[in-house]
């Protein structure tokens, strides 16, 4: 029997990740694009793009989801008001969905996880609440189980996503800040028992001083800290 097509993690920049399933389906998460001064250039997404995943609110994570979804076809899973917000905006297809909850996007099932993190979105009328911040724990058919966790500190029932879901690879926040840094990261790296830690949030913006290296020797063997760069792409 032939071994199953990869799964495929490209980096973005900030956030922003693609994830390309066995099965053929394109899922992007936090869309941070045309001001997002590390998105790669000269980086193509896929015709199409099945779905769309949304932590949370801020400029940083949805800034481009609207151009995004009518371009590629997505439709957009987040929070419940926060998909209410964004279909306001102009988004056609979208699925709201809460905390505990899972829906299935093509060969992944999509669950909502807890983080700890402000949420609100901003626009030319101010500030409008969306919900809270969330995490999403991507279970690939054929594939692997990812955690994507958002903006977040660590909190002690990321062990309650280890326990339900077993991820193997983890998308931590490191860059400090606006989120944990390495020494935070480290400790939700022991809570979450991931296998492989691909760091994001990190290294965007000035305050954003977190490195891979950092979290790599906090860490210590066992755990493996992809030191990467936006446009790279990690398989699992």
């Amino acid at each position: 029997m032939s071994p199953s097509k990869p799964t495929r993690i490209t980096w973005l920049g900030h956030a922003t990740v693609l994830v390309q399933t066995p099965a053929g389906a394109n899922i992007l998460i936090d869309p941070f694009i045309a001001q997002n001064p590390k998105y790669p250039k000269n980086f193509s997404l896929p015709a199409k793009i099945h779905a769309i995943l949304l932590t949370h609110g801020h400029g940083d994570h949805i800034s481009d989801v609207v151009e995004v979804a009518r371009k590629h076809g997505s439709t957009v899973v987040a929070i419940y008001e926060l998909a209410a917000y964004v279909d306001g905006r102009g988004v056609a297809e979208t699925i709201g969905m809460n905390l505990g909850g899972s829906v299935q996007v093509e060969d992944v099932l999509a669950s909502m996880v807890d983080a700890r993190h402000s949420a609100g979105a901003q626009d030319e009328q101010g500030i409008h609440y969306t919900g809270v911040a969330a995490g999403f724990v991507l279970t690939v058919a054929e594939g692997p189980v990812l955690y994507h966790a958002g903006d977040t500190a660590v909190f002690g029932d990321m062990a309650l996503i280890r326990d339900l879901y077993q991820p193997s690879v983890a998308m931590l926040p490191i860059g400090g800040h606006y989120t944990m840094g390495p020494k935070e990261a480290a400790l939700a790296v022991r809570l979450v028992a991931p296998k492989v830690v691909l760091p994001i949030h990190f290294g965007t913006f000035p305050p954003l001083k977190g490195t891979p290296e950092q979290l790599a020797a906090l860490v210590g063997p066992g755990v493996k800290v992809v030191s990467w760069k936006p446009g790279e792409e990690f398989t699992a």
